[in-house]
């Protein structure tokens, strides 16, 4: 036997409920947020093993570029590289020779790969395409134009740049 002829009809027992509290549906759309880090401009210590791994984690989970410096290549020269880019792929190992991080760069199609053991820092140079916009923001926005009388709402994102 199926719900109904037991019944338990879905869509009568959904037009009830709206009935009785006409908002129910909306309210179940809204789910509380979290805060994110602000990283950009950041410029953190890397002095020891887990300092490299945990920045590595936030550079992989930020939404803008990074500009990673390399560690000197040789003993007698000053000279370090530097990086930027979006860091889209890491490959976790278990030692910092065995790890390695995977960048798109924005000036060509290459997509380099830098082993943990060569970053001498990372700092979180570019802008945060996501910073300040939450699911929270959106749903607001959507709620002031539907107090507004507005139909076909649709909230297009902002342009990059």
């Amino acid at each position: 036997m199926s719900g109904r002829e037991h019944g338990h009809d879905p869509a009568l027992l959904h037009s009830a409920q709206t009935l009785a509290q006409p908002h129910a549906t909306d309210a179940l759309e809204v789910v509380p947020g979290f805060e994110r880090e602000n990283l950009q401009g950041w410029i953190p210590q890397l002095a020891t093993e887990a300092d490299v791994r945990a920045v590595i984690e936030k550079a992989f989970d930020y939404r803008g570029d990074v500009t990673i410096t390399r560690k000197n290549k040789g003993k007698d020269k000053e000279d370090s590289s530097q990086i930027t880019g979006y860091l889209f792929d890491r490959r976790i190992g278990p030692t910092l020779d065995n790890s390695v991080v995977r960048l798109m760069l924005a000036t060509s199609n290459e997509r380099p790969a830098i082993p943990y053991s060569e970053i001498a820092a990372i700092a979180f140079t570019g802008r945060d395409t996501a910073a300040g916009k939450s699911y929270e923001a959106w749903v607001k926005k959507y709620w002031e134009k539907r107090e507004k009388g507005e139909k076909n709402i649709s909230i297009e994102p902002e342009a990059l740049e």
